[in-house]
């Protein structure tokens, strides 16, 4: 290599994906050059310690195994902030960077799908990609292919690890499978569709049309998408065999299969394993077959289970005077004691609420200068924009309005002229809620003429004002509503005693606070409100209840990815949230159900 191999990775590490296998992490590097050989990227990497025949390079791509998250997660910081990884420059551990919230299971069915078969109908099958940056997409998991069916209720579940501070861009395509090849471009496509897993896991029953393309239709298809948070790792495994089942076929013997359903909390029967098929045969004796607790009766053992032989009818029993039954299932009941996680609390129904408040301040300078911190570039982007879209565009699946309340603090506005701490973007006090992120974009890029930079930089207003509402949801007493309040400034704070009895107050309200540090400014006082060095105390002496602040400067992620910011403040929120409910003794709205062990 020409360059030195360091500046040289530099440049090629443009993207990477993440993906766990068994207790391996692998992190999967494309764009590099095969002459990048091991050494090189060790020496990239200086002060990780590398595992033995864990760097390979396969066809231009690299593929790194890890054995442990920590020195996996050390290096996703790395490729994302783009800088090179040196063990005394190291500001992020693992504590920090938040592993995923959790492990969920999607099931998948569809209903009216295209018909591609002459003769028969189609064999469908489903796959679930995440997006990998640069409009591609990679595999995570597929169902199974289900014969002549244009309604499938597919059994295999689709796993995916969940972390809320991300936007998981996920696209099902369904396919009709008529050929053993796992490659799936030789084969039909019946429809997909695109959304995020937030929308998924934020909605009871996620419904909606399939498309060939965008904008263009399957027929009438559609694919409805449930989640459920896996949350036992236990697996149940089952050995069942029948004997002397009835004749049901005219010229030869029974072809016998098992099925085995769940009931779902609005009390329908899911599907959760269907055994292979036993030609000809009275005295079956199925594959030994494992299925994860969760799946098989949501960790629940009182849960019912239904199971059914196909080959016998349902009114045998009252026909025929002896009959005695096919097999017998036995499952031993037990207690499980359940502490709610995150996604009980969404799944339950808990909005989360999302406010952003505006620094104003002259200190920011002429917005019509390039060097302000409001100048918008040409490209339509500055560092308050970019904060904005990063942290709003995960939040705001979780708020079923997308009505989202923006403010201002630091400026001289009309028609008095008189300096305000708190005021609505859209200029309307009563209604300050903007539509949607892009909403509050555009009220930004609109103020932005009409008011008058101005001073001193307070917090405490818009603090109490969110802790206002957040006060009267806690009032009701149930796990309704949580409160998020982005604040972006870019200096140092003139009301910090203040603001010190603010954060304190609000640590007991269902609330939580993202301070985004913009510019070169000293930001000390917004350290000291992060309370990592200790609990954050007011002037009197009363502490905080709770840590609730999360400081980052913007600087820190200037080069980096717009979603890296958003991964680093809002990676404590679910354990904000589940600690405050947990404190309050607040369950989820909808309860899920007690487990039983």
């Amino acid at each position: 290599m020409s360059d030195s191999p360091t500046k040289s990775l530099q440049c090629l590490l443009n993207w990477c994906v993440l993906f766990q296998r068994s207790m391996a992490v692998v992190i999967r590097l494309q764009g590099l050059p095969i002459v990048a050989g091991t050494m090189d990227i060790r020496h990239f990497f200086s002060g990780l310690t590398i595992p033995d025949g864990g760097v390979h390079i396969v066809g231009g791509e690299l593929v790194w195994i890890f054995h442990g998250m920590k020195t996996c997660w050390l290096v996703v910081h790395t490729l994302i902030c783009g800088c090179v990884l040196k063990s005394t420059a190291l500001s992020l551990s693992h504590d920090q960077m938040a592993a995923c919230v959790s492990r969920v299971e999607l099931s998948v069915s569809c209903r009216s799908l295209l018909d591609r078969d002459l003769g028969s109908r189609s064999d469908p099958l489903c796959v679930l990609l995440q997006d990998a940056g640069g409009g591609r997409w990679a595999e995570l998991d597929r169902t199974e292919k289900i014969k002549n069916c244009q309604d499938p209720e597919f059994c295999k579940k689709l796993v995916v690890d969940y972390y809320f501070e991300k936007v998981q861009k996920l696209k099902f395509g369904v396919y009709d499978i008529d050929n053993k090849s796992f490659d799936l471009n030789d084969d039909d496509y019946l429809g997909g569709v695109e959304c995020t897993l937030g929308q998924v896991v934020s909605s009871s029953v996620f419904t909606r049309a399939l498309e060939l393309k965008q904008g263009k239709p399957a027929g009438k298809g559609t694919i409805t998408i449930s989640a459920e948070e896996i949350k036992d790792t236990r697996v149940v495994y089952l050995e069942i065999e029948a004997q002397n089942l009835d004749k049901k076929d005219f010229l030869g013997k029974s072809d016998p299969f098992l099925e085995f359903y769940k009931q779902s909390d609005a009390g329908t029967w899911q599907l959760v394993y269907r055994s292979e098929v036993i030609k000809n045969n009275l005295n079956p004796c199925w594959r030994k077959f494992s299925v994860p607790l969760q799946t098989f009766c949501g960790g629940d053992f009182n849960k019912p289970i239904k199971v059914e032989y196909e080959c016998i009818h349902p009114e045998k029993k009252q026909k025929k005077k002896h009959y005695k039954n096919s097999g017998i299932i036995r499952i031993k009941s037990c207690k499980i004691e359940t502490e709610y996680s995150f996604l009980d609390y969404v799944m339950g129904g808990c909005q989360i609420n999302f406010t952003v408040g505006v620094d104003f301040t002259a200190s920011n300078g002429d917005p019509k200068s390039p060097d302000s911190l409001h100048y918008i570039s040409p490209d339509g982007i500055n560092e308050y924009l970019s904060a904005i879209w990063s942290v709003g565009s995960v939040v705001q699946d979780y708020d079923t309005d997308k009505l989202f309340p923006a403010f201002g603090f630091g400026a001289q506005v009309p028609p008095s002229w008189q300096v305000s701490h708190e005021f609505a973007l859209n200029f309307n006090p009563s209604n300050p809620y903007c539509q949607g992120i892009q909403g509050i974009v555009d009220a930004y890029r609109q103020i932005l003429p009409q008011i008058q930079l101005y001073g001193p930089t307070n917090f405490s207003p818009i603090i109490n004002h969110v802790a206002r509402f957040a006060a009267h949801s806690l009032q009701q007493g149930t796990a309704a509503q949580y409160f998020i309040l982005l604040i972006i400034t870019d200096g140092e704070i003139t009301d910090l005693d203040q603001t010190r009895q603010a954060i304190v107050n609000a640590s007991k309200l269902p609330m939580s606070i993202i301070i985004v540090g913009v510019g070169e400014a000293d930001f000390k006082a917004m350290e000291f409100l992060d309370g990592d060095n200790g609990v954050l105390k007011s002037v009197t002496g009363e502490p905080a209840a709770r840590d609730i602040v999360q400081f980052v400067p913007f600087r820190q992620f200037k080069n980096a990815p717009q979603e890296a910011l958003s991964q680093m403040v809002l990676a404590e929120v679910p354990k904000q949230l589940v600690s405050y409910y947990k404190w309050q003794g607040c369950p989820p709205l909808k309860l899920p159900e007690i487990k039983a062990m």
